[in-house]
């Protein structure tokens, strides 16, 4: 059976800019993992106009930073997963957790029909752009 991806996309705040959120079978992966008010990723930077998104999953292993504390990823360190395509699956391995804890994450297993729509899916929604 495999993971269920959704990708979800926070509007702009008093702090922050639009951000994105994932969601895996249903647990919000930042909140689940990233303590003290953590963050997901501007969406400006993951999903940028014109170009292909950085959630794209190819055959080459990358690492994807899917979110940061209150504090910034650059004082303690930012979650990440590594993201890699083999065939008809999209694999998140490899977890990074800000202040791990005992047991990390297991890896993921996504469709990649499933997991190619939903990233489609999130690069088509604009709303999130502010228009002056």
């Amino acid at each position: 059976m495999f993971d269920r991806l959704e990708i979800r996309v926070l509007p702009p705040g008093p702090r922050f800019a639009a951000q994105l959120r994932f969601w895996v079978n249903g647990e919000d992966v930042i909140e689940g993992l990233v303590h003290e008010g953590g963050r997901g990723p501007f969406v400006a930077d993951v999903l940028p106009a014109g170009r292909p998104s950085l959630l794209r999953a190819a055959g080459e292993a990358r690492r994807l930073a899917l979110g940061e504390p209150e504090c910034t990823g650059g004082c303690c360190g930012f979650l990440s997963v590594v993201v890699q395509r083999f065939g008809d699956i999209v694999q998140w391995s490899d977890w990074e957790v800000p202040h791990a804890p005992a047991f990390p994450p297991a890896e993921c297993y996504f469709d990649a029909g499933q997991y190619d729509a939903e990233v489609a899916r999130a690069e088509a929604d604009r709303r999130w752009q502010v228009h002056t």
